[in-house]
């Protein structure tokens, strides 16, 4: 279908409906006409057929949202569809030859595509013109590289800090024997069927085209007289290097990192793709994370617990801190050394978590024994699971 005969047709009409009607209307007037006019109820009505497939192309754009807005624009542009070639002046109408509008005859009798102005309109609405023909102005596009995705494996102290490591990649770059052209000689030549483009159109119904890569130069958009014997005239091959990757601090175990650039180089120009980096993190004898703070789990006597203390706390790759321990500190209870855990995307840095493990000693002294034996015989009235049992008994 061309252009003009896309603009100038009413679907709305088609369809029977209204100018805003709404998406269920729309639907709606769509199954009631298809009902009727469908080639199964109407066998051998070729009159039938051609309405059906009329009812279709209606509904393929006035169904879809977006192809719905870009036909109303263009209805607009040119007054709702309302072509009207005539002498000037003659009720509002043009002055002008469609067949100039829409490229029709070239000087010569040539028979062409848009050939500029509107029709350059026309093309960037409905993804019109890719290889609609060759012309002076027509060379390859540029492509870009392909996206890398890579693995690294980093120590607890490292994904906190951050770290520099080398990463040896292979992916697809330029053939370094013809120097990316996928020619032997160096000198391949423009696809005559995509018209060095890398892609071709095909029609979707109701005047739209979708595009894909070309199948014919595999969307390079060139074509090898003589194909390279490395690359077998693809123009890539695959490389091998390795680079410096900065993976910043702060990092979690499975967190996925985008470089942007790093990726396989591009071609004719284009831009290189990205570098996808997946983290692995190995777990640290002592220290564990929680989000933007470390946790560690510092053992304590049962006399420290009880009767309070200054107790020294390891940090990560810094000096250890001390931290005051309240007279009757339960088992299990946190405290916080600030300042002192993983860094942020900010720059500052969490905290460090600190659970207290009260140690109960396997193996006494007889002194300690006797001291212990002591302790219960004065607080034999006393009995900590006297709560719990009432809690037991009213629950």
């Amino acid at each position: 279908m061309s252009t003009k005969d896309f603009v100038e047709k009413d679907y709305y009409k088609v369809l029977g409906v209204q100018k805003d009607a709404t998406e269920a209307e729309i639907k709606k007037a769509y199954r009631k006409l298809a009902r009727e006019f469908h080639p199964d109820a109407n066998k051998g009505d070729a009159s039938a057929e051609a309405r059906f497939k009329e009812i279709s192309e209606a509904n393929d754009i006035l169904g879809d949202a977006k192809k719905r807005k870009e036909y109303d624009e263009a209805r607009a542009l040119f007054g709702n569809g309302g072509f009207r070639p005539g002498p000037g002046g003659a009720g509002g109408s043009f002055n002008f030859d469609l067949g100039d509008l829409f490229g029709g005859q070239q000087p010569g009798g040539a028979a062409g595509g848009f050939g500029g102005g509107l029709g350059d309109v026309f093309g960037g609405l409905f993804n019109r013109g890719a290889g609609a023909g060759a012309g002076a102005g027509t060379r390859t596009q540029p492509r870009r590289g392909q996206d890398i995705e890579s693995e690294v494996t980093l120590s607890f102290t490292e994904a906190v800090d951050g770290a520099t490591v080398p990463l040896r990649m292979s992916s697809q770059a330029p053939c370094k024997a013809c120097s990316g052209t996928g020619d032997k000689n160096g000198t391949p030549r423009v696809c005559p069927t995509c018209v060095g483009t890398g892609q071709v159109s095909r029609g979707s119904g109701g005047g739209f085209s979708l595009t894909d890569p070309c199948a014919d130069c595999k969307g390079r958009g060139l074509i090898a007289e003589t194909p390279c014997e490395v690359c077998k005239g693809s123009g890539r091959a695959r490389s091998s290097r390795t680079m410096q990757v900065r993976i910043p601090a702060g990092v979690s175990n499975g967190q996925r990192i985008r470089l942007r650039g790093k990726g396989a180089p591009g071609e004719r120009g284009g831009p290189a793709g990205d570098l996808y980096v997946v983290v692995h993190v190995d777990s640290h004898p002592v220290f564990g994370r929680k989000d933007d703070n470390l946790t560690v789990t510092v053992p304590v006597t049962f006399a420290e617990a009880a009767l309070g203390a200054d107790i020294k706390v390891p940090t990560l790759n810094g000096p250890s801190v001390t931290l005051k321990l309240p007279p009757g500190t339960p088992n299990g209870r946190t405290m916080r050394a600030r300042g002192k855990g993983a860094v942020r995307k900010d720059g500052t840095r969490g905290d460090l978590l600190v659970t207290v493990e009260v140690a109960v000693p396997t193996e006494l002294s007889d002194k300690a024994r006797e001291a212990l034996e002591m302790y219960r015989d004065a607080t034999e009235s006393e009995d900590p699971r006297t709560a719990l049992f009432e809690s037991a008994k009213g629950a």
